[in-house]
């Protein structure tokens, strides 16, 4: 079953200094955090903050490309978690085919943004997730879980990028 979500911020993870997506859950209380590259989690700022750049930046050219060849993206799955590593499928229309495409969530999120469609997680994804932060480090793991799930507008703002 798939959980739609949407993007709630961006915000740096204070031990890692990796920017972090959030995830939160449409229809409940659910987050999901996922650490990205500086360059990935720069495109999703730029359409959160909608920055037009003087340039098409990569997922900007992707969108134009879509957009011309008359492919519509229904909607972005973040369908797995793998030896600690997200995977997203982006499911596209085309000519009456669907289509799909591995992706890595960072780049599914920031087309989604782009071509505004629905972000969805996978359930197995959420479950893993929440296993996958008991089992490691418990304390920082809590303490990051308690943190996330209390952001506030004032908390994303100081960490915009």
């Amino acid at each position: 079953m798939e959980i739609e979500m949407k993007i709630r911020g961006l915000m740096m993870d204070p031990v890692t200094n990796m920017p972090i997506v959030v995830l939160k859950d449409v229809g409940g209380d659910g987050v999901l955090p996922i650490w990205v590259g500086i360059y990935e989690a720069n495109a999703i700022a730029l359409e959160i903050e909608k920055v037009t750049t003087p340039r098409p930046m990569t997922h900007d050219l992707i969108k134009n490309l879509l957009m011309g060849l008359d492919t519509r993206i229904h909607k972005v799955v973040v369908s797995e978690l793998r030896d600690d590593t997200f995977f997203a499928v982006i499911w596209m229309e085309r000519d009456g085919r669907t289509i799909s495409v591995d992706s890595r969530p960072s780049d599914a999120l920031a087309l989604a943004l782009r071509m505004d469609c629905p972000i969805f997680v996978d359930d197995g994804v959420l479950k893993s997730s929440k296993q996958a932060s008991v089992i490691s480090d418990k304390t920082s793991s809590e303490e990051m879980r308690k943190l996330l799930e209390n952001l506030n507008d004032d908390d994303l703002g100081r960490y915009k990028m």
